[in-house]
């Protein structure tokens, strides 16, 4: 008797050990203030190809539209709901899973990879001298999408009502969702390093999703980080941070549709654009860029996890940001305005019912299963 009373207290401590320890290894960090040198890209590529010019967008330096960036796919269906906002915008039309053309060097990119990344990447790199004055607008090819934030799921719609001038006071950058379903935004998601992502991910190795939200810190580190030595890393780690603590969350919208004025493009080099481009290509092994190895600094391999990781990347390149670093604290604020605050600065949906900052009564849902029924585009055309 007295020996299983030994061995169930000897259970409880150990028990209680490792609870303490779990509870150590995720208390909160007394300075959430941090400082990231996430101004710069400074990936450096191994690989000795390079793309060429194919996605020129032409007519851009004389226009006083925005431009509309439009990355499709043949499974987008018809792209004709786009010429009724050649009216408001100047659009660039994308189709990245169509042949490559020797002959011409407009609207290509150099492989489908990354899903929209290698569209806005190849944009800013191929039109980087000649962003409209009056900025630019990043969508996706399909007019009807689960994650399209109107009431009908309609981007046509979308865009139709977005304010771009008004979008781009005073940061020069916004999302074009406002409800923060789906996104990184509520203090309920779990930051990327912590130890409840980390089980997640062990419990749920097929999600996309948790995948995703692993992989970013490591990516942040090398794509900004990149060619940084050992020595000036410990450096610049006392000043500012590379790495993602255990509790520093990035707060960030999804899905990747979003507005930024040309001056915040501008606030990087063209070089850093073709830079972020090749660490998306050399995780690749498509034949673009030769294949990275797995313990080097490239994107991760997985194309859908890699695409994930650029989404939650937009707001970080064009953050208002001082030369010093990035301010955490100040980064999550700018990704994740009020739901109510921009409704009506981007559509001009005012006076909405509001059930606090991440959702406003009748705006937006998220479809079953983040899918909209087959026959959606023909019921609501």
């Amino acid at each position: 008797m007295q020996r299983k009373v030994q061995r169930s207290l000897t259970q409880l401590i150990f028990f209680l050990c490792i609870l303490f320890f779990i509870l150590y290894l995720n208390r909160p960090q007394r300075n959430q203030d941090k400082l990231f040198a996430w101004t710069k890209v400074r990936y450096k590529t191994t690989s000795a190809i390079i793309p060429e010019t194919r996605g020129i967008c032409p007519g851009l330096a004389g226009s006083t539209k925005p431009a509309l960036v439009v990355s499709r796919v043949a499974a987008d269906g018809n792209p004709s709901w786009l010429e009724n906002l050649r009216a408001k915008y100047h659009v660039c039309i994308y189709n990245v899973d169509a042949p490559t053309n020797k002959e011409s060097n407009l609207f290509q990119v150099p492989a489908n990879r990354g899903h929209e990344a290698m569209t806005y990447l190849t944009f800013l790199i191929d039109n980087y001298d000649d962003i409209p004055s009056a900025g630019a607008v990043f969508v996706h090819g399909s007019r009807w999408a689960w994650h399209n934030d109107a009431p009908d799921y309609d981007n046509a719609a979308l865009l139709a009502a977005l304010d771009v001038r008004r979008a781009l006071q005073p940061a020069g950058y916004h999302n074009l969702r406002c409800d923060w379903s789906t996104g990184t935004c509520p203090s309920s998601v779990p930051a990327q390093g912590s130890l409840e992502m980390r089980l997640q991910s062990a419990v749920a190795p097929w999600s996309p999703r948790a995948a995703s939200d692993m992989a970013l810190p490591k990516a942040l580190a090398h794509i900004f980080g990149g060619d940084v030595d050992e020595a000036l890393s410990s450096q610049i780690e006392r000043q500012v941070h590379l790495h993602l603590g255990r509790n520093d969350a990035v707060r960030a919208q999804c899905c990747a549709q979003f507005v930024v004025s040309r001056e915040r493009v501008w606030q990087h080099t063209r070089a850093e654009y073709v830079a972020l481009r090749q660490w998306l290509l050399d995780g690749s092994d498509d034949g673009v860029a030769r294949r990275m190895r797995v313990d080097e600094k490239a994107a991760p391999g997985d194309d859908l996890i890699a695409g994930r990781v650029l989404s939650y990347l937009w707001h970080i390149l064009f953050a208002p940001f001082e030369e010093d670093g990035i301010n955490l604290m100040a980064l999550n604020r700018f990704a994740c305005p009020t739901a109510e605050e921009c409704y009506c600065r981007l559509y001009g949906r005012c006076a909405l019912k509001c059930r606090g900052p991440a959702s406003c009564s009748g705006q937006y849902r998220v479809p079953h299963n983040y899918k909209l029924p087959a026959d959606w585009a023909e019921t609501h055309s």
